[in-house]
């Protein structure tokens, strides 16, 4: 027995609409193409079917925090109302196939401000802090910060989760999380790094932007994901 072409989509638009979002923005937030899901796409050139690959639906599982029995339920659902059976062969390769979604620590802007909540490196530590799952590729020491107040605005809302990870490398253009030796933490755009300051280009234009010694930065984290 498997699931049909049409209640597989209609199990991802499903699940879109739980999540409050339209197909296009589902894909955006999977980090894959705004187009990817759209109904012109679900046929190839020639009339053919054209069915989610696993990769897909893994990354929209990831992104939504929606699990493989959540996804599955939704198709079975389509199914008995299409009167198709249910059960599925590709179901049961999606569960071979899907990891189980890391879990990283979430703290507030103003935690991340406080002290006693990281190492040297910048790397998370203490007990007793919220997790989310991780909804992006994994990173090796990645936590979540969410956003409080207006100064990252264009970018980045109030509320928002953003995914840092302190081990990774920089480079120009990367946006950033930097926090102070004095525990003033902020977003910024990385324009240049030297071996005595690093310059940094604020996301929001009413805020300055911000050159800073090495010896006045406690630690920086690249951005690796974000919630919009």
């Amino acid at each position: 027995m498997s699931w049909t072409h049409s209640t597989v989509w209609s199990a991802i638009d499903a699940l879109a609409s739980r999540y409050g979002l339209t197909a296009s923005a589902l894909a955006r937030k999977a980090g894959l193409d705004p187009t990817a899901f759209n109904r012109s796409k679900r046929l190839s050139a020639d009339g053919r079917p054209r069915w989610p690959s696993t990769e897909s639906v893994a990354k929209i599982l990831n992104a939504t925090g929606a699990s493989l029995d959540e996804f599955i339920s939704l198709v079975d659902a389509r199914a008995r109302e299409a009167g198709a059976p249910s059960g599925s062969l590709l179901g049961a390769e999606l569960e071979g196939r899907l990891p189980a979604p890391a879990q990283v620590p979430l703290l507030g802007l103003a935690q991340a401000g406080a002290g006693g909540f990281f190492d040297d490196g910048g790397f998370p530590v203490g007990q007793g802090l919220d997790e989310i799952p991780l909804p992006s590729a994994h990173a090796e020491g990645s936590y979540a910060l969410e956003v409080s107040g207006d100064s990252m605005l264009p970018v980045y809302r109030d509320g928002d989760v953003i995914i840092v990870a302190p081990g990774a490398q920089l480079r120009r253009g990367d946006r950033v999380v930097v926090r102070t030796v004095d525990g003033e933490v902020m977003a910024k755009v990385l324009k240049r790094q030297t071996t005595k300051a690093v310059e940094l280009v604020s996301l929001n234009p009413e805020h300055p932007d911000r050159t800073l010694p090495l010896t006045e930065i406690e630690w920086i984290a690249r951005i690796i994901w974000a919630s919009q």
